[in-house]
This record gives C-alpha cells, sequence and structure tokens, in this order.
C-alpha cells in the first residue's frame, strides 16, 4: 500500500507519499480502507521530530481516519466487513489502510458523509472526554476555549452550547472571531488586542492549547471551584502556578492527552469513543454539533495542508482524502 513517510524531521517538503508494508489485524483489531483522514497540529510536532508516535503504532502521522472495514482480526465482533466507519488512531491515518483496535471504531454519524466523517473522531473524543467528561461542564457555566477557531475550538463551541454553556472564545481576528460567533460563541476575545480575563470575568471551565505562557492567567480567571483542562502546550512547557490563588478559588488544574492511553480500561479510549457514541452522536444527528471543514484537498498534497495549518488561517479542519 501507499502511505505518507516522514523521511527525516523537518518541515513539509519531509513528507512524502511512498510504498510501505501492508498492515495486518491483530487479536481485538480490524483493518480499514482509507477513505479519507485530518490534520491535526500532533501531526505537525511528529512531522518536526517532536512527537513520535506510541511503540507499536505506525510510523505515518495521522490520528484519526474515515473508512470501511476490509478484515476483521480474531475476537472482533459488532463490526463487519464493508461497514462505513470512522476511527480514533494512534497512529497511521495518513495511509491506504491502517489498523485500529475495534474499541476505537465509531459509525458515521448519522447525515454525516464518509470523506467529511474523518474530521471528527479526534476533536470528538478530545473536546467530550476533557469538557465533559474531566471538568464535568454543565447547564449554565460559563466555558472559555482558546484557540476558538481551530479544529477543537470550532467543536468545542458548538458541545458546550448544546450543553447549555455559556461559552467564551479567543481568536486572533475579526473574522475568525465572527465566525466563531456563528457556530455559538457568546463572548469574543481577540487575543492580539484584548486580555481574556477582563473581557470574560469568571470561566467555570477554561479549554487550553496554550500551556506555560496562559497559565497564570488562566487560573486568574477561573471562577471559584472552576476547573482549568490543559491540551497543549503551544506557549511553552514550563510556568509558575501560584497555588494559593489555586486554593482560595478551590479551583483545579488538569493535564491531560489522548495519542498514548491505553485502550481499555477506566481511562481507555475505548471508554471514552463508546461514551462519545452515545451521548454526542445524538447531536451531532440533531444538528446541534456540526463537522467544520476548512478545505478537503488529496493526501498526496500532503505538505501543502500541513503549511496551511501552521500559516494560521484554517478555520475548522482540514481533510486528506485518500
Amino acid at each position: 500500500m501507499r502511505a505518507i513517510t516522514i523521511r527525516e524531521p523537518g518541515g513539509p517538503d519531509v513528507l512524502a507519499w511512498t510504498e510501505v508494508r501492508d498492515p495486518e489485524p491483530g487479536p481485538g483489531e480490524v483493518l480499514l480502507d482509507v477513505a479519507a483522514t485530518a490534520v491535526n497540529r500532533a501531526d505537525l510536532l511528529q512531522r518536526q521530530g517532536h512527537y513520535p508516535p506510541p511503540k507499536g503504532t505506525s510510523e505515518s502521522p495521522g490520528l484519526e481516519c474515515s473508512g470501511t472495514v476490509a478484515a476483521l482480526g480474531d475476537g472482533v465482533t459488532g463490526w463487519q466487513v464493508g461497514d462505513e466507519v470512522c476511527a480514533l488512531l494512534a497512529g497511521g491515518g495518513y495511509a491506504e489502510r491502517v489498523v485500529v483496535p475495534a474499541a476505537q471504531l465509531l459509525p458515521l454519524p448519522e447525515g454525516v458523509d464518509l470523506v467529511t466523517a474523518a474530521s471528527l473522531p479526534e476533536v470528538a473524543c478530545t473536546v467530550w472526554s476533557n469538557v465533559v467528561m474531566v471538568a464535568g461542564l454543565r447547564a449554565g457555566e460559563t466555558f472559555l476555549v482558546h484557540g476558538g477557531a481551530g479544529g477543537i475550538g470550532t467543536h468545542a463551541i458548538q458541545v458546550a452550547k448544546a450543553l447549555g454553556a455559556r461559552v467564551a472564545v479567543t481568536a486572533g481576528s475579526a473574522e475568525r472571531l465572527r465566525r466563531c460567533a456563528d457556530l455559538g460563541a457568546d463572548v469574543l476575545v481577540d487575543y492580539r488586542e484584548q486580555d481574556f480575563v477582563a473581557e470574560v470575568g469568571q470561566a467555570d471551565v477554561v479549554l487550553d492549547n496554550m500551556g506555560a505562557s496562559y497559565l497564570d492567567r488562566n487560573v486568574d480567571v477561573l471562577a471559584p471551584d472552576g476547573r482549568l483542562v490543559v491540551i497543549g502546550l503551544q506557549g511553552g512547557v514550563k510556568g509558575e502556578l501560584n497555588i494559593g490563588k489555586l486554593l482560595s478559588k478551590r479551583a483545579s488544574v488538569t493535564g491531560t492527552g489522548l495519542r498514548f492511553r491505553p485502550v481499555d480500561g477506566p481511562n481507555g479510549k475505548g471508554r471514552i469513543v463508546a461514551e462519545v457514541r452515545e451521548r454526542l452522536w445524538p447531536l451531532i444527528a440533531a444538528g446541534q454539533v456540526k463537522p467544520i471543514v476548512h478545505e478537503v484537498l488529496p493526501i498526496e498534497r500532503a505538505s501543502e495542508a500541513h503549511r496551511a495549518l501552521e500559516g494560521g488561517d484554517v478555520f475548522g479542519k482540514l481533510v486528506l482524502k485518500v
């Protein structure tokens, strides 16, 4: 089969569409013929040599895909060859075929086509696991998401609104903020011109992709009993945390990740995928949460997609069609 490989750590030009060995499903796994995959910031880090895949995972990038079940490994039930699905991956989505644990498969949400579905598993599982399962966002609370115009942000806005929250976002231009408002955002903050603490006031839940550079102000913006969940480090890895400020608010700071979780167990990907299927997929079927796709490109133009995401003008997700 063919897959995108990384010749060496570097810029987008190190990505190459080449012949590689066909994968075979093991026990509990499913082989998919990939229809499409999507680009995530983790893929950029992997390409640069900063975020290697878990041991035993394909070296090709790609944390999600959609496709058709081609073969079932021993012990797999509930799925059949020919089923159209989407999947959460630990890697390998930039390829014609990929192996995935059966517990990480999802049916296509009602009303979503096969190619568009590739944009959903990573953002759906990231947002639901962090905003709902970890932070416990409830109706009537205020939710702040940084990077509201990105793949995570555009999805998180809609999920939080569907749950009955007041939603605040940060983004880098008036146009990107306008489009966030179209998705339901209530409070719009241009991080280049405004202080989100002053504009938001207090937030019960903050979903942060910046890390160190926003840590102190994120604690400032937390309401009493507030929950800060850090899922990215675009602003650095080391910051100073004022424990006294945190204690005075009875607040919490949690750092989480998705890629390196086990498949099974109480904190495993299988549990997250099952809850997404049960609770989030109906919201998509009802039209309350919609996939936001900036552009669909052929997978041979993966380098172009990486440049676009690095350029900062993408709204929502970039999809690569195989």
